[in-house]
């Protein structure tokens, strides 16, 4: 079993006596069923049980091979030739294993890797280097894309404490912006992009701590669910609704999920 017997797959499921659904399908309708199985393989790898993983990554795998079937129905291309146009970019991306290029460690080849890339689009001064970030990602992992991009060309701050100076500002400002909202009832919009200034500049934290904000913003959230669902467990135990129990309580319950889960 493998790449063939999912290509054969996927030729019964659209030939004469096949699948419905699946003969209905084009690559956009398709792609929005890989984004949700990307999430739920990053899900599972976050989970750490290998089996998860396994059958997440099939599903992925299966979509992408659907998507190139379908091309290759268009007289496009097929699944070998997508394996072997990203084999000779990825080899001509590498140019310190497959070439003479000498790197000294990781942000060398990161560094590399981006000249390259940017050879490789042809990039004049009628091209901005941000427009090959995909508008539809995630906003906060499109905002860290973003500003690495732009930290390349040299539009950065000196050094992480720069960055967290300007955090503090952004903070005041968002402050101010929420006051006099609160004042006149009004000027909601811009309150909303102070908030999103600061969220933006914390991100350039993380660029600076080489942490990726949506790897810790899911880790954080991933705790607090723990945290709350164990806490609910109690309440539930106790014969409890958790919406009658005391914000002290509760505080007292989050504590005790702390020391039992970390």
């Amino acid at each position: 079993m493998g790449i063939d017997a999912v290509l054969k797959l996927i030729e019964t499921l659209r030939g004469e006596d096949g699948c419905p659904w699946d003969k209905q399908q084009t690559p956009r309708t398709l792609a929005v069923y890989l984004t949700e199985e990307v999430y739920e393989l990053i899900d599972a790898i976050e989970s750490g049980n290998p089996d998860d993983v396994c059958e997440e990554l099939g599903d992925v795998l299966f979509h992408i091979i659907f998507i190139a079937h379908l091309y290759r129905e268009m007289g496009h291309f097929d699944i070998k030739d997508v394996a072997a146009v990203n084999t000779e970019k990825m080899i001509r991306r590498h140019p310190h294993v497959f070439g003479s290029s000498k790197v000294a460690g990781t942000e060398e080849v990161r560094e590399q890797w981006h000249k390259i890339k940017i050879k490789e689009k042809n990039n004049d001064l009628k091209t901005s280097m941000l427009d090959s970030i995909p508008a539809t990602l995630p906003a906060l992992m499109r905002a860290y894309r973003i500003s690495e991009r732009a930290a390349k060309t040299g539009f950065d701050w000196n050094d992480i404490a720069g960055v967290i100076q300007k955090v503090e500002e952004e903070w005041a400002e968002f402050k101010s912006a929420l006051t006099e909202e609160r004042q006149s009832g009004e000027n909601r919009e811009q309150t909303d992009l102070e908030f999103g200034d600061v969220l933006f500049t914390l991100v350039n934290v993380a660029r600076f701590a080489h942490i990726h904000p949506e790897t810790a913003l899911t880790g954080s959230t991933k705790k607090f669910e723990k945290r709350f669902k164990h806490m609910e467990k109690v309440i539930l135990e106790n014969r409890q609704n958790i919406e009658s129990v005391s914000q002290e309580e509760k505080e007292k319950l989050w504590e005790e999920a702390k020391e039992i889960l970390g």
